[in-house]
């Protein structure tokens, strides 16, 4: 998995590629509290994730609860269909902002 960071200015966006299982949770989890500390609204752009774990889903939600508690926002874009799948059937559609 690999995950660039680009400022965009009010937000700054997380494009991420490969599976987010439970061997790169833990990279995907620090890279969303280190862009929190530069910024409170955090786009995760999911355009290049072809699978999403369960270990995965908690990340989203500690992102969610971070941006919560900072008042600020995390969305995340563009989730291939499996992904999207996984997100509806999991009920994570309705907690997480989904575009």
């Amino acid at each position: 998995m690999k995950i660039r960071e680009k400022d965009e200015g009010e937000s700054l966006w997380l494009n991420i590629e490969g599976k987010l299982d439970a061997l790169s949770c833990d990279e995907c989890r620090a890279a969303i509290f280190k862009a929190f500390r530069k910024n409170n609204s955090i786009v995760i752009n999911m355009e290049r994730v072809p699978y999403i774990s369960s270990a995965a889903l908690s990340v989203l939600m500690s992102g969610k609860k971070t941006a919560d508690s900072k008042k600020g926002k995390l969305i995340v874009i563009n989730p291939q269909p499996l992904v999207r799948d996984t997100l509806r059937v999991t009920g994570f559609d309705k907690l997480l902002d989904i575009r």
